[in-house]
């Protein structure tokens, strides 16, 4: 499952107030067009999203096997962490609807900290619009929710992402134990960067 960050920064009551509030009322449409929270109408979608290894398979927190049940579940949990202030699961819908995509963003509001996650379909895959992709999300979480640090981690052998977010700006902290929701472990490259450091990077 996910994990907070290495570094702990000092957070007050109000700054995790804040950020709830924040992740609660933040809107998918400001990110990007065609982006929306992912809702029971998605389930489907969603399992057919992640039942293409090639999408699935590099990606340690996703609700294994995949039935129509454990998205539906998948699902529900990410809503609750919404309501709760926690957590974002949300989806990309292309021109005709369907789901190409899905972003979990992982909160930690007394941590002031989140952590990025997510897959597109196949075919949108090495197009050259993911790196543009996550840096925009990058930008809007730190700008929309509100958090000081952002940490990512990338399967050993995940060359491709590993390289996008190291051209993001993000640091290399060495690596990290990902624990999968069935307990098993993998061993994971790790990251983070503060809200200073991105926006010394790409202030205009």
């Amino acid at each position: 499952m996910s994990a907070p960050p290495k570094t702990v920064l000092e957070v007050s009551a109000d700054e995790v107030r804040a950020i709830r509030a924040a992740v609660r009322a933040a809107d998918p449409e400001s990110l990007a067009p065609g982006r929306a929270i992912a809702g029971p109408e998605h389930v489907d979608g969603l399992l057919d999203l992640l039942s293409d290894p090639r999408v699935s398979d590099p990606i340690y927190d996703l609700p294994r096997p995949f039935t129509r049940e454990n998205v539906a579940a998948w699902v529900a949990q990410g809503l609750a962490e919404r309501v709760a202030g926690e957590g974002l699961l949300m989806v990309s819908l292309d021109e005709a609807g369907l789901v190409a995509g899905y972003s979990k963003v992982t909160v930690w509001p007394d941590r002031s900290a989140a952590e990025l996650g997510g897959a597109m379909r196949a075919d949108l895959q090495n197009t050259g619009r993911g790196g543009e992709g996550m840096a925009r999300s990058f930008g809007w979480i730190f700008a929309t929710l509100g958090v000081r640090m952002m940490c990512l981690t990338a399967a050993l052998d995940n060359i491709r992402v590993q390289k996008g977010i190291d051209r993001a700006g993000f640091v290399r902290m060495g690596e990290r134990d990902a624990v999968r929701p069935d307990g098993s472990i993998r061993r994971s490259v790790y990251w983070e960067i503060t809200a200073e450091q991105w926006a010394a990077r790409y202030a205009p």
